[in-house]
């Protein structure tokens, strides 16, 4: 790759910018983790968002980079990508999450990035700086994801159904209200693990274009994996509030052992995907999980036209983000 000239000030910048969208992905993204744990009433809305924002950070002892490496290497061509690609990737990213955030969609941060870096790549280089391998992989998730979560979210809520077919509701209440924690616990770590790497990703492609770390480096430096891992827990502890409804009952209406299917399906499709390198959306999962969970008892407990409109901002988010990105990228050639 060819290094670029680049101003101190403008890298700072950038990196600056990159965390500022990490953090916002923690915001937008806090209501996956937390909805169904605060929605079932086991935990208050500020203790929800402490341990979800504890175990994003803790992530980082756990999970290989591997997500890092398929955005900061596998999405667009190395070659074309300059300050102004990465301005656009990020300011086309953060502005259709606000835009989200603000109506209350819980849309997709990571599609919204991946539109950015592609957006903004094609104003730059055309179709031909895209990476095909890389894109399929994310695409293909789009649809896997979430019938991942659905798949394990209604298994799950079969299973602990024909075990506690003879337990007193009561006693199954309590039991999955502990259980829940657990499994708000193990989704908040599958959260921070496959979401931080995405700009941890991008902050390391910006430093290779900046000549500031080799391609051939396997790892990002620390000071970035540290960064992005405090950075998404920062934006999960403040919380995105308007989402928490939707996900949490607007969907279906969840009792703890409900959200605990829930949240364990999410899991462990985040577990797999992270461990595969691919960087997928965790509101696509969780939404999934939840769909499963409700349409496992029966079709009409799910509010299909809510999930609709859930899934048309699942459509729009890449198209969105990616004409906001490549706006983005042509202000960003005019003003420096």
């Amino acid at each position: 790759m060819q290094t670029l000239q680049m101003s101190i000030y403008v890298l700072v910048f950038l990196v600056v910018l990159a965390l500022l969208f990490d953090f916002m992905n923690g915001f937008h993204d806090a209501a996956n983790a937390i909805a169904t744990v605060v929605s079932t009433g086991v935990l208050k809305p500020h203790q929800a968002v402490a341990m979800a924002a504890f175990f994003n950070f803790v992530a980082i002892m756990v999970f290989h980079v591997k997500v890092a490496a398929t955005v900061g290497k596998g999405t667009i061509d190395p070659s074309i990508v300059d300050h102004h690609v990465i301005f656009g990737a990020l300011v086309g990213a953060i502005a259709w999450n606000l835009i989200t955030w603000y109506y209350g969609i819980p849309s997709s941060s990571s599609h919204a990035l991946i539109g950015g870096l592609v957006g903004a790549a094609v104003a730059k280089g055309g179709t031909g700086s895209l990476i095909a391998g890389g894109l399929i992989k994310t695409i293909i998730f789009i649809v896997l994801s979430p019938m991942l979560g659905f798949l394990f979210g209604a298994m799950l809520m079969v299973i602990v159904s024909w075990l506690f077919v003879r337990s007193h509701p009561a006693k199954v209440d309590k039991w999955f209200r502990r259980m829940q924690l657990v499994s708000a616990s193990m989704y908040s770590l599958g959260h921070g693990g496959n979401d931080a790497q995405k700009t941890m990703g991008i902050i390391w492609m910006l430093l290779i274009v900046a000549g500031y770390t080799a391609n051939t480096e396997s790892h990002p430096p620390w000071w970035v994996v540290i960064s992005c891992y405090s950075a998404i827990a920062l934006g999960t502890l403040f919380g995105g509030w308007r989402i928490v409804k939707t996900m949490g009952q607007r969907i279906t209406k969840l009792k703890p052992v409900g959200g605990f299917c829930a949240e364990t399906g999410g899991a462990i499709t985040l577990f797999v995907a992270t461990a595969l390198g691919i960087p997928v959306s965790t509101t696509h999962t969780i939404t999934g999980a939840i769909v499963g969970v409700g349409a496992s008892r029966k079709t009409s407990a799910v509010r299909w036209g809510v999930a609709g409109n859930i899934v048309w901002a699942w459509v729009f988010t890449i198209p969105a983000s990616a004409f906001m990105a490549a706006i983005a990228w042509w202000i960003g050639t005019k003003v420096f």
